[in-house]
């Protein structure tokens, strides 16, 4: 009686996401809070009330936001592109020899 574990299709997975307006919402708070951030140094700052201002000006709403989206994860191919895979960098031969400086009295 145990009912089997069906796969969602990706057509429903695509309506499950969230509202448009909700997600610009979130957006625009995000950047307007980055911008007051950047620009207003008393933004920067801290609030007996609030605590730390920025992480409720930028951090929250992008904390929002994030989630609107539904948490996505970077992929495996976006992490591997992300790693540098050229080896040890080398010493170059130099082109010119450099001659010594010498102070002459």
């Amino acid at each position: 009686m145990n009912a089997p574990a069906v796969r969602r299709q990706t057509t429903e997975r695509l309506s499950e996401r969230a509202d448009p307006r909700l997600l610009r919402g979130a957006r625009q708070l995000a950047l307007a809070g980055l911008a007051l951030v950047l620009v207003w140094p008393a933004a920067r700052g801290s609030s007996v009330w609030l605590g730390w201002l920025p992480l409720w000006l930028v951090g929250m709403p992008l904390a929002a936001w994030w989630a609107l989206l539904r948490c996505p994860l970077p992929t495996l191919t976006a992490l591997r592109s992300l790693r540098r895979d050229h080896g040890q960098a080398r010493r170059r031969s130099p082109t010119r020899t450099r001659k010594a400086h010498t102070a002459t009295a």
